[in-house]
């Protein structure tokens, strides 16, 4: 199981639309307005590269459809508020903190796999379908994950950037 550390390098909900955590639910709708008009796919250059500006402004669009829709409803907000307050409390004793390059890599077909050789004999080990999984391109996002070992009870720090 993979763990999500180091919240502050991670965008909140309240972030992308660029408002307080105390704002009320009309400062949250007229802050989507103005960043759903300035993300909208309608109102971006299709023919720019796939992978460049527009495929950023794309992906920000949908933060910021996320964003709306847990902001807007009362009960999403008080359980993501919640989250948001157990996560920066949480805290994860790591045994180290290693980079993407310090870990080998297999590649099967479309899966890549990095592993970490631990202390105990076993591997420190995530695949990028497991990061897609939560939310993790690792050619595009920069933050830390933790890693557990597969037979011991240490667990690493993984920084993309």
């Amino acid at each position: 199981m993979l763990h999500m550390v180091d919240s502050s390098l991670r965008e909140t909900h309240y972030e992308v639309l660029l408002v307080s955590e105390d704002s009320s639910y009309d400062e949250i709708r007229a802050n989507y307005k103005a960043a759903i008009l300035n993300y909208h796919p309608d109102k971006l250059n299709a023919k720019l590269v796939a992978d460049g500006p527009y495929h950023a402004k794309q992906e920000r669009f949908l933060s910021v459809q996320k964003a709306w829709e847990v902001l807007s409803d009362p009960k999403l907000r008080e359980n993501y508020d919640k989250q948001l307050q157990a996560s920066r409390n949480e805290i994860e004793v790591v045994e180290n903190e290693i980079g993407l390059g310090e870990m080998m890599e297999k590649v099967d077909g479309d899966v890549r796999e990095f592993l970490y050789h631990c202390r105990c004999g076993d591997y420190f080990c995530v695949t990028s379908v497991e990061l897609q999984e939560i939310g993790i391109s690792v050619e595009q996002w920069q933050g830390s994950v933790v890693l557990p070992c597969g037979s011991c009870s240490l667990k690493i720090r993984l920084v993309i950037d």
